[in-house]
């Protein structure tokens, strides 16, 4: 026997309850949803205010006027004839220091930096005329001078710098070294054109390696590979890959690229490779999705007006699926330019003084070096630090942005 339904009765007290209850609880799930959006975006506020606020102080130095008399100095320099060798054994760094007391007074020499000499160094180089006359240098301020002249220095050392700025002979303005230079041991001079150019690099051997062999084993998957047991074993490695931990693929790099290959140490090309790993298996997954996602009616109507498998493939199926794997080639990218621990596995924490002239030379990149710059007991490495980040950031929305512009170029519809 069946019992007959009735007509639910919405004006009745227990259903009006019952629907109130549902709305309060869809507010609460609202609002639990705001709350949530709002407190990401504070913490988010929060660390690029403070990145910037001790970062853009990375990208200014002060610098003090000094005049120097090279004609009295004991340089013993033909202005016909500088070269290298005889500026390395001129002793700039004693005539560089005796031109500052001489200018300034007994105590100057701790207010410039102790490798002002460069500087003293590239003006000679540039104008050899200079060591016949008089002439004012500005010399880059010591880190304590430099701090107190941008507010967080000690009392004694904001003295000096009232001091100077009285004279007219302190200044505060954009380093452009710091976007020329590479790594050092004084942090006015220190730069990150170095860093720069080896996360370039790395990038490019990266691209160049996963890209093509991660876009070419989706399609194969996909396109041409039988299902059976062996396709399931490497579908499971491919995901099992993909969130194995990067420090894995940093061990697996130092093993067969330097200990068995022999390749050069903390280049770029190692870097790169072993990268390529970590990348690969995000770029197939993500490429084997957007294969997925072209409508079979694509494939049909191809095949109907007499296209070949492989012209299917490349020529209709691939372009479609193009948008879709250029976005896991941006996540995939993105993840490994920020990387550290792999590249440390491979020896790229090295001092690197001078900017990598090829994939093979001695490299580090930009984690590698705000890595270093935080462990260093200087405090005037700690802008520098900030400053990195800010680069590494504009790195990255850079390269997202020229692949996010790609994949919109190449997205079709249908």
């Amino acid at each position: 026997m069946t019992t007959k339904r009735l007509p639910t009765d919405w004006k009745s007290d227990v259903m009006r309850n019952r629907i109130a209850r549902r709305y309060a609880a869809e507010r609460r799930f609202r609002l639990i949803g705001l709350f949530a959006v709002l407190l990401s975006a504070a913490f988010l506020a929060f660390l690029l205010f403070t990145m910037l606020g001790n970062g853009l102080r990375g990208f200014t130095r002060t610098e003090i006027a000094v005049k120097i008399d090279f004609a009295a100095s004991p340089l013993l320099l033909d202005p016909n004839a500088i070269t290298d060798e005889a500026l390395s054994n001129a002793n700039l760094p004693m005539v560089t220091s005796d031109a500052v007391t001489k200018a300034l007074g007994a105590d100057a020499d701790d207010w410039v930096s102790p490798t002002a000499w460069i500087v003293l160094r590239d003006r000679i180089k540039a104008d050899p005329k200079i060591l016949s006359r008089t002439e004012t240098v500005t010399l880059p301020a010591s880190t304590e001078i430099d701090r107190a002249a941008k507010g967080d220095g000690s009392p004694e050392a904001e003295a000096t710098v009232d001091r100077l700025k009285g004279a007219g002979l302190l200044t505060t303005g954009f380093n452009f070294n710091f976007l020329t230079a590479s790594d050092g041991t004084d942090p006015t001079q220190v730069g990150i054109w170095g860093a720069f150019k080896g996360s370039l690099l790395t990038m490019l051997v990266t691209l160049a390696l996963s890209f093509p062999i991660g876009v070419a084993t989706a399609l194969y998957l996909e396109e041409y590979a039988r299902k059976n047991w062996l396709t399931d074993i490497i579908e499971v490695s491919i995901n099992n890959l993909a969130a194995v931990p990067s420090i894995i693929f940093g061990l697996l790099g130092l093993s067969i690229f330097l200990n068995f290959l022999h390749l050069p140490r903390s280049a770029a090309l190692v870097g790169g490779m072993t990268l390529a790993l970590m990348t690969m298996p995000v770029i197939v997954i993500a490429g084997r999705n957007a294969i997925k996602s072209v409508p079979p009616s694509i494939r049909d109507a191809a095949l109907g007006i007499g296209a070949s498998p492989v012209q299917v493939v490349f020529h209709h199926v691939l372009p479609l699926a193009l948008p879709g794997i250029l976005t896991g080639t941006i996540i995939g990218m993105a993840r490994a330019l920020g990387e550290t621990a792999p590249l440390l596995m491979i020896g790229m924490r090295a001092f690197i003084a001078t900017p990598p002239g090829g994939i093979t030379d001695p490299a580090t990149v930009l984690p590698v070096q705000i890595f270093l710059w935080s462990d260093e007991v200087s405090k005037g490495f700690v802008e520098k630090t900030s400053a990195a980040i800010i680069v590494l950031l504009i790195f990255l929305l850079a390269m997202n942005g020229l692949a996010i512009y790609l994949r919109n170029k190449f997205e079709k519809r249908w």
